[in-house]
C-alpha cells in the first residue's frame, strides 16, 4: 500500500472529491476547508516538498500555477481574488509531504497569514 495520502488519492486507493485530473495533476476539495472554496492541487509525480524539486520539475510548477488559475476561474473566484498557499516543511505548516498548492477563495483573506 502506498503511504502518502495524496499518492493514494491519485491511485484511487483513497476517496476524495476530485474536481480535476490529468496525467500531470489532480485537484480535489480539501476535507478540512479553511475557506468557502478550498481546493488542493497536487502533481501526480511525488515530490516531498518544494525543497526537493529538480530542474526538470520547473515546467511542472508552472503548470500547477496555471491549473490553479484555471480552477479559480471555473470556481467563479478569478475576478474577486483568491490565495495560493504552498507550505514547505513542518514549521511552515506542511503536514503531508507531497508538494501541493492550496487554492483558497470565496471570502476576504487576512494579512499577515501566519
Amino acid at each position: 500500500m502506498i503511504e502518502c495520502p495524496f499518492c493514494q488519492i491519485i491511485a484511487k486507493q483513497r476517496k476524495a472529491s476530485i474536481i480535476y485530473e490529468d496525467p500531470r495533476a489532480v485537484a480535489f476539495r480539501d476535507i478540512n476547508p479553511q475557506a468557502p472554496i478550498h481546493i488542493v492541487i497536487v502533481p501526480t509525480k511525488h515530490i516531498s516538498s518544494l525543497n526537493e524539486i529538480d530542474p526538470e520539475d520547473h515546467e511542472l510548477l508552472g503548470y500547477l500555477l496555471d491549473l490553479a488559475r484555471s480552477i479559480a476561474k471555473r470556481e467563479g473566484i478569478e475576478e474577486e481574488g483568491y490565495r495560493l498557499v504552498l507550505n514547505c516543511k513542518e514549521k511552515a505548516g506542511q503536514s503531508i509531504f507531497h508538494l501541493h498548492l492550496h487554492l483558497l477563495g470565496g471570502r476576504r483573506m487576512g494579512w499577515p497569514p501566519g
